[in-house]
């Protein structure tokens, strides 16, 4: 069902911060992940990944951990060429936006649910079992184990209500 992947979509973006970013203009495709320093950030170029022409991770904590999370699902560059090749990102003609658009990055995230086995349980409305089926993938997720700040269950069902989606 499609609103029911629109919603997760919504979701996620909503966990990770990015489509509630007070620096975001375009629903948090644009977002950079935050550094450190506290400051957001936002990217204009969808042509390619924000860190993909040499730009250095940022430092995200007082440890020295570094990020170059970026766009609505903060995906990070080490990902980047595999699915720019496999979902033919860099196709203009699938993607005139930019290989890394807004559909470029719904796209991806798509198919990181899809390889997660993820899909048919969002489909048919299985919200708790394909929220554990994709922790691992983004660190805001319960259970994701990152050391990182983990939403509440109960906050991202009502997001992903509020989005549309339905729970069987």
């Amino acid at each position: 069902m499609i609103a029911n992947r629109f919603a997760f979509l919504a979701m996620l973006a909503a966990s990770e911060g990015t489509s509630t970013s007070p620096a975001t203009v375009n629903n948090g495709f644009d977002v950079i992940v935050m550094g450190a320093d506290g400051v957001p950030e936002i990217f204009t170029d969808y042509s390619d990944h924000p860190f993909n022409r040499g730009r250095c991770s940022k430092v995200i904590n007082s440890r020295g951990l570094t990020s170059n999370a970026s766009g609505r699902y903060q995906f990070m560059l080490r990902d980047w060429i595999h699915y720019r090749a496999q979902l033919e990102l860099a196709d203009a003609a699938l993607y005139p936006e930019g290989a890394f658009s807004p559909a470029a990055q719904d796209a991806w995230a798509i198919q990181l649910i899809r390889e997660r086995g993820a899909l048919p349980l969002i489909d048919a409305g299985s919200f708790e079992l394909a929220v554990a089926r994709v922790s691992n993938l983004w660190a805001s997720l319960p259970g994701a184990g990152y050391g990182q700040f983990e939403q509440r269950l109960d906050d991202l069902k009502y997001t992903y209500l509020e989005a549309g989606g339905f729970i069987a």
